[in-house]
């Protein structure tokens, strides 16, 4: 835990403190932020306060005080419930404002980790409870350089892979053999294992219709064959088998054939258009050294998409925040699911995936954008054309 650091943000939003609370583990940020795991069952509540300025303070089960020793600060004990809310006043006074892993109606449920009943509890010693959102995605979403070096190796392995993946559609096409959704994901999953790369499911492999459901993975029950004049849909993710490694997630569409049909070539280029709107927004205003808000890139890309009449068929957020894992702590490139006002701030990356979704087929086109100290960037291949087999 980097107590200057989290003080120092702490000062920057204006608030009193950093309440954690748990029970049951039932907030893996709060244990990533602190830098520590407990050697136990969370059989009980424990709270502990971070304040923005002097020493922490941590209120813990008699059952349980070993809780939280590995952290600085005194700690206080309860038994009876009665104790425990004595002492989260103790603990709390003086303070009139403090962060809490709380969204106001759940609008980042990511970050919803506290119980309604809880910051009931809080406000109820006489606090304001205010969300830990933008706390969050400082200690948890932004990138070391060894990070970015893990990102873009995995980048260029499942680029490679994702060519190949291609191109073994392609030769069995031509040669008259059966391929189905199911083999070109195994194909994915032992090229994965190959190279070194791991990923918590998937990838997506989807042809037809089913591309045109967002969240499809085919099964060893449920596939469909891929075949000519099929259109074709690859979602992947995957990052380097190690400590250091986050996400790569992209999305790229074809055509089993070598002349897509117009209504296809069209959606895929309107689709195109607003992931490089998205895409352009976010590097002009890092350039420019501007304010950027995830609203404003889910904006971008949806606006090109509303302005050709497909604004009923793309369903989700443009992009989201990527790290260690494949959906990232940090802002949302979201003003669908969500109104997401959080800033995107250096060393973090995030996804834009615009997609138009109509019956008979679906298309996006994904990439990873990656914002640094000297701008912003797409991290891997850019996909300007359907693929065609």
């Amino acid at each position: 835990m980097d107590l200057a650091s989290i003080q120092s943000q702490l000062a920057e939003e204006g608030l009193d403190g950093w309440l954690f609370f748990d029970h049951h583990r039932r907030d893996p940020l709060a244990y990533r932020v602190l830098g520590f795991q407990p050697a136990s069952l969370v059989s009980r509540r424990w709270y502990y306060l971070i304040p923005a300025h002097g020493e922490p303070q941590g209120l813990v089960h008699r059952i349980e005080p070993f809780m939280l020793d590995a952290l600085p600060g005194r700690k206080q004990a309860y038994s009876s419930w009665t104790e425990q809310m004595e002492g989260l006043r103790q603990m709390l006074a003086g303070c009139r404002r403090v962060a809490m892993q709380y969204s106001p109606n759940c609008a980042l449920p990511i970050v919803s980790m506290v119980d309604a009943g809880t910051v009931e509890l809080v406000r109820s010693a006489g606090v304001e409870v205010a969300s830990s959102a933008n706390l969050i995605q400082y200690f948890e979403a932004r990138w070391t350089q060894a990070n970015l070096d893990r990102h873009l190796e995995a980048a260029r392995k499942v680029d490679a892979i994702r060519r190949a993946a291609f191109e073994l559609v392609g030769d069995c096409l031509r040669a008259g053999r059966r391929v189905t959704e199911f083999d070109v994901q195994r194909f994915f999953q032992r090229s994965f294992a190959q190279e070194g790369l791991v990923t918590s499911d998937g990838p997506t492999i989807a042809v037809n219709e089913n591309s045109s459901n967002p969240h499809y993975e085919p099964t060893a029950e449920v596939h469909r064959e891929i075949r000519p004049g099929d259109h074709l849909l690859m979602d992947v993710w995957a990052k380097v088998d190690s400590p250091d490694g986050v996400y790569y997630d992209i999305t790229w569409t074809g055509y089993c054939g070598s002349e897509p049909p117009s209504a296809v070539a069209s959606v895929f280029e309107i689709v195109r258009q607003a992931r490089d709107s998205a895409v352009a927004l976010a590097q002009e205003a890092v350039a420019a050294d501007r304010p950027l808000r995830g609203f404003e890139v889910d904006d971008a890309a949806r606006s090109v998409i509303r302005e050709r009449g497909f604004g009923e068929y793309f369903t989700h957020r443009t992009g989201h925040s990527i790290g260690t894992e494949v959906h990232g702590a940090g802002a949302n490139m979201d003003n669908l699911e969500t109104h997401d006002e959080r800033r995107v701030i250096p060393w973090t990356c995030f996804s834009v995936e615009p997609g138009i979704y109509l019956p008979v087929f679906g298309i996006r086109s994904e990439v990873d954008v990656f914002v640094g100290p000297d701008g912003a960037r797409v991290t891997g291949e850019i996909q300007e054309r359907l693929v065609t087999l």
